[in-house]
């Protein structure tokens, strides 16, 4: 069982990827590291594609009863089985998707390092509030989510919180006691071993 005092791993999908391929890695992935949640973001508006991508994730995911969640696309998720929806753009959109989705789906927005925004989604009935990024990462307008707002967020709010972007072994360590759950991309599926680099990120956690 994993400690109940350390944050939950969640994983981002890499923008592209070869469906003959990423699968079995991600597949790997989730058999070494407890994984809540994997979220896919893919960079194309090819909605075929998008779906072609959603059913190979899910088919990864749903035997190992491990979550997932699609980025921006609700319709999409509803099509394809997914468990939610993930706003990259904050809190707009989120009541509309909880009265679309009903109260079992999950439903996640990254309010960049806006406290304020992050606020409006759990009012609006956001499951968990993303913040970011936390180190250097191509993410919003590059300013940095701080250990302050986790701190704040962590002691004042009880939506539950979500750190990515650009995380590094160090920042796992400072944020981990702060934040509920961790999100990996490409911090992940750069490196030359991916499955190594996210275990060492869990390992990190304590």
């Amino acid at each position: 069982m994993p400690d109940q005092d350390l944050p939950q791993l969640y994983l981002v999908t890499p923008p592209s990827f070869d469906l003959d391929l990423f699968p079995e890695t991600l597949a790997r992935a989730l058999d070494t590291v407890e994984i809540a949640c994997v979220r896919l973001e893919l960079a194309t508006r090819d909605e075929d594609a998008i779906g072609r991508g959603a059913d190979a994730i899910r088919e990864i995911c749903h035997p190992r009863d491990i979550a997932v969640v699609i980025a921006d696309h609700r319709l999409i998720a509803e099509r394809h089985g997914l468990d939610g929806v993930h706003f990259t753009d904050g809190a707009r959109h989120v009541r509309k998707a909880r009265e679309g989705l009903g109260s079992d789906a999950i439903v996640g927005a990254y309010c960049g390092a806006s406290r304020h925004e992050g606020m409006i989604a759990g009012e609006n009935g956001a499951d968990y509030v993303s913040f970011g990024p936390v180190g250097s990462a191509g993410l919003g307008d590059g300013t940095v989510a701080e250990a302050e707002l986790f701190q704040w967020w962590s002691e004042m709010i009880e939506v539950p919180v979500v750190a990515e972007g650009g995380l590094t072994e160090a920042l796992v360590r400072t944020l981990a006691p702060i934040t509920d759950f961790l999100a990996f991309g490409e911090e992940v599926w750069s490196a030359a071993d991916p499955v190594a680099q996210l275990r060492a990120f869990a390992a990190a956690r304590s």
